[in-house]
C-alpha cells in the first residue's frame, strides 16, 4: 500500500457558476392600447365640442364641420369673462367650494380623531350610524334638508348653501381610518408633557394627517364646484347662483350658444387646474378609498 504522501493529489474540477439569464419582461400586446385610446377619445369629445363651439360666435352649427373650426374668435370668451353675472357666479362657486373644504376637513378630522382614539359609550354604534349614512342616496334627504334650512331662514343665502354640506360622512370615515394608524405613543407623550386635548389634536394629529387632508381637500373641492342639485333648490336669486346653476339658467334666456359654451369653458378650467396640480393626491385618494 502506498502512503498518503505518495498518492497523487486529486485535481478538483473547476466549479462552473450558473449564470442566470435576465428574465425578459412580458410586454403587453399593443392592441390593448386601442380600446383605451377609444375610451379617451370618447371622453374627450364633449370637451372638444364645447371649446370648438365657444370659438365660433355668430355662426350656424353644422355637424361635423363645426367641430373643426377654421375661423376662430375669442369674442364669446371675452363676453363671458367680462359679464358681471358670470364673474359673480364664479365668485359664489369659489366661496362655496373653498369654505366647504375648510369646514369639512375641520369637522371630519375632529370626528375622525374622536372615533379613532377616544373611548366613550356608544362609540361603535354612533360610528356605524355615520357609515350607514353613506348608503342613503342624497336625493332622499333633499326634501327634509330643504325644510330645515327653510325653517332656519337660510334659503337664498350663502350660509344656507354651505352649512348642510359640511357634515360629510365619507370624509369622516376616511379620516378615522387614517388616524387609527397613528401610534398612541405620540399622543401619550404629548399628554405627559402637559398638552391638552386641543393641543394634541392641533399639534400631533393634524400634522400627521396632511396626506389624507390633501386628498380629501381635492375631492371636496371638486364635489362642491360641480354641485348642481342643492344650489338649484336652495338659491332663488340669480345673484346667488353658482356657476352650474347659472349655466342652466342661460339656456332659458336668449343667450347665444357660443356664449353659453364659453361660460362652460370658464367653469371647466378651474377643475382641470386643480386636478393637474393635485393629481397625485387625487389618485392616492382613489387607492386609499378602495383599500380602506
Amino acid at each position: 500500500m502506498t502512503s498518503l504522501a505518495q498518492r497523487p493529489a486529486e485535481v478538483e474540477a473547476p466549479k462552473v457558476r450558473s449564470v442566470r439569464r435576465p428574465e425578459r419582461r412580458r410586454r403587453r400586446p399593443q392592441w390593448m392600447h386601442i380600446p383605451l385610446a377609444l375610451c379617451a377619445l370618447i371622453t374627450f369629445f364633449p370637451f372638444w365640442a364645447m371649446v370648438a363651439l365657444a370659438l365660433q360666435p355668430g355662426k350656424s352649427i353644422e355637424m361635423p364641420g363645426s367641430l373643426l373650426p377654421r375661423d376662430v374668435s375669442a369674442a364669446a370668451l371675452y363676453d363671458a369673462l367680462s359679464s358681471d353675472r358670470v364673474l359673480g357666479w364664479a365668485v359664489n362657486s369659489a366661496v362655496y367650494s373653498l369654505v366647504s373644504v375648510v369646514l369639512v376637513l375641520l369637522f371630519a378630522s375632529m370626528a375622525g380623531y374622536a372615533f379613532a382614539k377616544k373611548r366613550f359609550m356608544g362609540r361603535e354604534l354612533v360610528f356605524w350610524v355615520f357609515v350607514a349614512m353613506l348608503m342613503v342616496p342624497g336625493h332622499l334627504t333633499l326634501i327634509p334638508q330643504f325644510i330645515l334650512v327653510s325653517e332656519m331662514g337660510g334659503l337664498d343665502s350663502m350660509w344656507g348653501l354651505i352649512v348642510p354640506t359640511i357634515a360629510n360622512a365619507q370624509a369622516m370615515f376616511l379620516m378615522r381610518q387614517f388616524i387609527q394608524d397613528i401610534p398612541d405613543e405620540l399622543i401619550e407623550a404629548a399628554r405627559i408633557d402637559g398638552a391638552g386635548e386641543f393641543r394634541v389634536y392641533w399639534s400631533i394629529i393634524l400634522p400627521q394627517t396632511k396626506p389624507i387632508m390633501a386628498t380629501l381637500g381635492t375631492f371636496v373641492f371638486l364635489w362642491h364646484w360641480n354641485d348642481f342639485l342643492w344650489p338649484l333648490v336652495s338659491q332663488r336669486s340669480p345673484d346667488n347662483f353658482v356657476l352650474t346653476v347659472g349655466l342652466n339658467s342661460l339656456q332659458t334666456q336668449d343667450t347665444p350658444l357660443a356664449t353659453t359654451m364659453a361660460a362652460a369653458v370658464v367653469t371647466f378650467v378651474p377643475t382641470v387646474l386643480v386636478f393637474i396640480c393635485l393629481q397625485r393626491f387625487f389618485v392616492r385618494g382613489v387607492m386609499m378609498s378602495g383599500l380602506k
